[in-house]
């Protein structure tokens, strides 16, 4: 089974770092998370949900938390290339760390939600 380490020995060197410093932050705000591939890509899931995906594309990265986060934080993040539940950064661009614990954070609020039976 392939793991996220797998999947990082096929980016750009830039792009692991970016990857790895992503790990870093998803593992510091929920150090409970397991580590997955999922539709071929690294993710994080946490009581049997999905917290966030992320992928390297030919000319960008992009994360994937779920479309509520995206929605709570559309304001936020208007310099990134948004779509439902996806956003997109180059190397040039990354994230902001507070920015990516916002998102985080956003969803695993939701993730706490009870979820409708």
């Amino acid at each position: 089974m392939p793991t996220i380490d797998d999947y990082l020995t096929k980016v750009t060197p830039s792009q692991k770092a970016e990857f790895e410093r992503i790990r870093a932050i998803v593992r510091q705000l929920v150090p409970d998370a397991e580590e997955v591939i999922s539709y071929g890509m690294p993710a994080f899931k946490y009581n049997k949900q999905y917290v966030i995906w992320f992928g390297a594309f030919k000319n960008h990265m992009s994360i994937f938390p779920t479309p509520h986060p995206i929605e709570e934080m559309k304001g936020k993040l208007d310099k990134f290339a948004v779509a439902k539940g996806t956003l997109q950064f180059t190397e040039q661009d990354p994230i902001p760390e507070s920015t990516l614990k916002e998102i985080i954070t956003t969803r695993l609020k939701s993730i706490s939600k009870p979820q409708p039976k």
